[in-house]
């Protein structure tokens, strides 16, 4: 994760000339010059590699209301899994991806619209199918799970508002953004997408954003979320990332979960990217603190870190892995201790396999995953009735980017 609101760079332009005919015979009248279109990079969505947009998007020319890029990501997975949590299934196929990305990058006036079906897996989660009545988009984001509208006075300053992609963390929100296809233990203790408003500034290697927003979509706006980014050189960037809730709040559902929403967050991150190799550890702090009002009844912590790295082996092949590890305060003997992960003061340890084969537009991957609880109280673990410790799964993702 560098910085999440980039200013849209035209990376080139190619004009053609026209070629006149032997010296012998009268010139023929020269045809129009016919330029390609030029190839661009878009700020968003943020997508970690090897997975891209297109750099020469559809262009919609809107008159006076500028030019408006096209973008879009259609894909399906299947998936394989031992101890299934109760209403998951071992075996599923799903719609992963059927999304189109709408922007305007340029002026004072710009905008980002991403709308269509998603599907979020993630690791130790019981599978929400996309294909069925309790899909993703019923229950998180909507079918416009991001949208904002930016005003931008200056390259170095912008102000944006909307449904807007979390500052927190180093992993993205949708599995095409990503280096893997699932999202990782730390990811499912950050906020994805918060309703807000967010203000962001550029001062050379330095990048700030600070938003007030309704963390983990809680339709309050109590939150205030903050990234500072540091970009050392060309291979080396630092970024330091927080949100806390400023208020407490009772809203509880799965995309609001009670505890984590009336909690904050730490994160600090460091990345590598040089040539084929990307690597990116970083650390993670969270708390929640006793709201009795609210019916959290103990105060609770979580530390974890992680590393995930991608290494192009060719042009077309590059292979993902992510490690991860995490541990809660609390005692597995108090019951009534806030529990954040699998049981009060359990852990976890996660590793993840992904290689990656791209082809133009298209592309293929698989992910192998293994998760491992430390300290698990019964009932709150993997499987049909919380019983298990462990889950391994296989996923095939294959799609179309453009």
């Amino acid at each position: 994760m560098l910085v999440r609101w980039m200013t849209i760079i035209p990376s080139g332009f190619l004009l053609l000339g026209a070629c006149g005919t032997a010296a012998q015979t009268p010139a023929a009248p020269a045809q129009p010059a016919s330029a390609p279109a030029p190839s661009v990079s878009l700020p968003v969505p943020v997508m970690s590699g090897p997975l891209t947009l297109s750099s020469v998007p559809p262009a919609l020319d809107a008159g006076p209301l500028g030019t408006w890029y096209v973008n879009g990501a259609i894909s399906a997975l299947g998936l394989l899994q031992d101890h299934p949590s109760a209403g998951d299934r071992t075996a599923i196929a799903d719609i992963s991806n059927a999304q189109i990305f709408v922007q305007k990058t340029a002026g004072f006036v710009r905008f980002y619209v991403q709308l269509g079906a998603y599907a979020l897996p993630a690791i130790g989660q019981t599978y929400a199918r996309q294909t069925n009545a309790t899909s993703t988009m019923g229950r998180f984001f909507g079918a416009v799970p991001q949208a904002f509208l930016k005003l931008a006075p200056s390259d170095s300053f912008s102000i944006e508002a909307g449904k807007l992609p979390t500052l927190i963390g180093d992993e993205y929100t949708f599995s095409f953004e990503n280096v893997n296809i699932v999202r990782g233990l730390l990811w499912s203790q950050e906020p994805a997408v918060s309703r807000g408003i967010q203000a962001n500034i550029i001062a050379g290697p330095l990048g700030l954003s600070l938003s007030l927003n309704d963390g983990f979509y809680s339709g309050r706006y109590t939150w205030l979320s903050g990234s500072l980014s540091w970009t050392i050189d060309a291979a080396n960037a630092l970024v330091l990332a927080a949100g806390g809730n400023l208020r407490e709040s009772s809203r509880n559902t799965l995309a609001t979960p009670l505890d984590e929403n009336n909690g904050s967050i730490y994160d600090l991150i460091y990345t590598y990217a040089k040539g084929p190799l990307l690597v990116s550890p970083y650390l993670q702090y969270s708390a929640v603190p006793q709201a009795l009002a609210v019916g959290v009844r103990n105060a609770a912590s979580l530390y974890g870190g992680a590393v995930l790295a991608s290494y192009a082996l060719s042009s077309n092949v590059t292979l993902g892995a992510r490690a991860e590890y995490e541990i809660g305060s609390g005692s597995t003997l108090n019951h009534e201790a806030t529990n954040l992960l699998y049981g009060p003061g359990s852990g976890a340890a996660s590793f993840t396999l992904t290689p990656t084969y791209t082809r133009g537009h298209w592309f293929g991957r698989a992910d192998m995953s293994a998760l491992a609880i430390i300290h698990m109280t019964g009932g709150d673990g993997v499987g049909k009735g919380g019983e298990n410790a462990s889950q391994f799964r296989v996923l095939l993702e294959a799609g179309y980017i453009f």
